[in-house]
């Protein structure tokens, strides 16, 4: 299609943009929701988020292509512009360009993949997302941490099996009206109920001290997926509080 180099009336050359603008934005929004919605991949989201990456890079360079025509530049001088000062650019931009490509290196090698528990730089989490410039790992506090894609390419670091095994520890202060035995039996029978808490190792409580007018006591389980471990935490230290109301009750 023909573009006209000079639009005299500014008004409709705004207009125009707008709408290129407009149209992209739409364009990427339904490319987002068509790749998420491709339940098949579900378990293996790495290559969809590769995918979505390239078509909206590729989206954004169309729609600059057609801006610039509006203002009447030449995109074959444009583009050999780029070219005469491309060494130039990679150079100043090493560090974004490095990222790229180990991106397209941990994707298309698939030495990572989102759900991955790996371990770097002492810090251990899951993998979320991997994009084409860095990775987005979430440690045991939900934290995100955003590692550049050469970090992990350059760098050495540990991958766990899937699904990885993790331990959840958690503190407890029981009134001292309650039996540590009776207590110990109970919650050892309701963590051994659920059948994401691994049977081995066993779970346990170990007593810790007797302080201000409390029993501490921790309560230590394993989790067959890392990825469950702040929800069998949650559910467990209500299991606690029940049994804690239970005892209040009985008095």
């Amino acid at each position: 299609m023909d573009f006209p180099t000079i639009i005299n009336n500014s008004t409709m050359t705004l207009v125009y943009i707008l709408g290129v603008i407009i149209i992209t934005l739409i364009i990427t929004r339904l490319v987002a929701f068509s790749m998420n919605k491709m339940n098949r991949f579900k378990e293996d989201m790495t290559a969809i988020y590769l995918i979505r990456d390239i078509i909206n890079v590729v989206i954004y360079f169309i729609a600059l292509m057609i801006i610039l025509q509006f203002f009447g530049i030449d995109l074959t001088g444009t583009l050999l512009s780029l070219g005469i000062v491309g060494i130039a650019v990679s150079f100043a931009a090493k560090d974004i360009i490095s990222n790229l490509f180990s991106g397209i290196i941990l994707i298309i090698g698939k030495s990572i993949k989102v759900g991955d528990t790996i371990e770097i730089n002492g810090e251990k989490g899951f993998v979320k997302r991997i994009s084409l410039r860095s990775t987005v790992i979430v440690d045991d506090l939900g934290v995100k941490n955003i590692v550049p894609n050469s970090t992990l390419t350059n760098n050495t670091y540990l991958q766990y099996k899937r699904p990885e095994k993790y331990r959840v520890d958690i503190l407890a202060g029981l009134p001292l009206t309650i039996d540590i035995e009776e207590f110990k039996d109970y919650i050892i029978k309701k963590m051994e109920s659920y059948k994401q808490i691994a049977e081995t190792p066993k779970p346990e409580v170990f007593a810790k001290e007797i302080k201000f007018g409390e029993s501490r006591l921790k309560v230590s389980f394993w989790v067959k997926n890392f990825n469950d471990k702040d929800e069998y935490k949650i559910i467990i230290t209500n299991e606690i509080r029940k049994y804690m109301e239970m005892g209040e009750n009985n008095e």
